[in-house]
């Protein structure tokens, strides 16, 4: 989806060709079918439990290191990313400040933060979460709050047999894949950093008729999540405050795609916002 957008291209066109666009983008680009197979299989089953919610935790150990975030880490854990950042040559930028970085919202959550926000929220203990990531860095030692306090957490290697699972394992684009069908389904989409994941499948939830996506205002929460950590922000002040900062549009309510001529890195996505497609229907776009 992401190769039929550029920046350049965003804007002026005529409403033909950005319907174009949608067809080519929420139609006609399909997975192969055995990840199809899949990905539907798992849908099924996680709907037969009832409503859930994708959590797209992005706490894995390639983006930490490519963003420099180690909040939450040890001193070891983040000399490990800062050694995993510069053994990749074409990762640019080396000297990263950590908590910089999370104060200006580029960081994505942990899974600790993770849990205080699903609960602020209003997420309630039995809700059925499904963990859209790979590999979380620490390992269960990292998931063992999110787990108790959610004790519905499931992940694709726990709903199907490792058998199946098996010829995607090595190949971590089709691993993706299968949670970004789970996430395109789901009751409920939360990402936990806005990256290019994250904005397709907004993008295509919203195609799809405006299903709820959950857009994590990051800058904000770290600054109440710290209040809240020293006590400075009692929890109902803590939970107020997130639910304020994610009224309207940050619930993926329909919206015009923001346009800013001069700085088009700051304006909307085309596949995050298909403003110009939405409403029309696939019946509509066959003309």
């Amino acid at each position: 989806m992401i190769w039929s957008d550029t920046r350049l291209a965003n804007n002026g066109l005529s409403l033909h060709l950005q319907r174009l666009r949608c067809r080519v983008n929420f139609q006609g680009l399909r997975f192969t079918p055995r990840i199809e197979a899949l990905g539907a299989k798992l849908v099924q089953i996680l709907q037969q439990r009832g409503p859930f919610v994708a959590l797209h935790l992005r706490y894995e150990m390639d983006m930490l290191a490519f963003s420099g975030c180690t909040h939450g880490c040890t001193e070891k854990e983040a000399e490990e990313l800062r050694k995993m950042r510069y053994a990749y040559p074409w990762w640019k930028e080396k000297e990263i400040v950590s908590e910089e970085r999370r104060v200006q919202g580029r960081c994505p959550l942990t899974p600790e933060e993770a849990v205080l926000v699903l609960k602020a929220l209003g997420f309630q203990k039995d809700t059925q979460i499904y963990i859209a990531a790979g590999d979380i860095y620490g390992g269960e030692r990292r998931l063992a709050l999110l787990k108790e306090s959610f004790p519905r957490i499931v992940k694709k290697e726990m709903l199907l047999d490792p058998k199946e699972l098996q010829q995607f394992q090595n190949h971590s684009s089709q691993m993706a894949a299968l949670d970004f069908i789970v996430s395109v389904a789901s009751d409920n989409f939360i990402p936990t950093y806005y990256g290019n994941m994250a904005k397709v499948v907004e993008g295509h939830r919203r195609y799809l008729g405006f299903k709820k996506t959950i857009l994590l205002n990051q800058k904000r929460l770290v600054e109440v999540l710290d209040l809240h950590k020293n006590k400075t922000l009692s929890w109902d002040q803590f939970a107020v405050s997130v639910k304020e900062a994610h009224e309207g549009r940050r619930m993926g309510e329909p919206t015009h795609r923001k346009v800013i001529s001069d700085k088009p890195k700051e304006e909307d996505y085309f596949y995050a916002n298909p403003h110009e497609c939405i409403g029309e229907g696939p019946s509509t776009l066959t003309d």
